[in-house]
């Protein structure tokens, strides 16, 4: 009886089971724990929250739920302040610098793809353009400079393939 208690409260995990990932952005520290994890003081993150240098996402209850992305952030604004001798407003300018950054980077990755998707276009069209025109080029050089004073009695070479069985009279050696 007592195995059955305790294999009651013991979950096996599910052969198919697929092990889960932590999510990054998931609110999951509160302010003690986030605070213990960045090495700064509980009333320093809500310094931070205030200025606008970090928000972290709110319970049901309004506690303060910090994930790890904001928890590297915090390391990051403290390298900034203790390492590079940055005051709060030094890390908030460099805080918006790498945020437009970021965003330009992804505007020209989006730009970079549209560009390459046109080309490919212009590709095709063009040698669809060739492959309808094909027979109608005369290529350069196929004829000589003609002197003026000949200019009533003109001909021009055209180089053409033989076709066979063309109906045209003609016969292929």
């Amino acid at each position: 009886m007592a195995d059955r208690k305790q294999q009651k409260g013991v979950q096996k995990p599910r052969a198919d089971a697929q092990p889960r990932r932590l999510d990054e952005t998931r609110g999951v520290f509160m302010i003690s724990v986030a605070a213990e994890l960045a090495e700064m003081h509980p009333q320093t993150l809500r310094m931070y929250e205030t200025r606008g240098l970090i928000a972290p996402q709110r319970s049901p209850k309004n506690t303060r739920l910090y994930s790890q992305r904001d928890v590297e952030r915090l390391r990051r604004i403290q390298q900034m302040t203790t390492e590079e001798g940055l005051n709060l407003a030094g890390v908030e300018t460099v805080l918006a610098l790498e945020k437009t950054v970021e965003r330009m980077r992804a505007e020209l990755a989006r730009m970079r793809e549209r560009t390459a998707e046109m080309e490919r276009r212009i590709e095709e069209e063009v040698e669809e353009v060739r492959r309808s025109l094909k027979a109608e080029i005369v290529p350069y050089g196929a004829y000589d400079a003609i002197p003026a004073e000949d200019a009533k009695t003109v001909k021009i070479p055209v180089r053409r393939p033989r076709q066979n069985g063309s109906g045209d009279g003609s016969s292929a050696p």
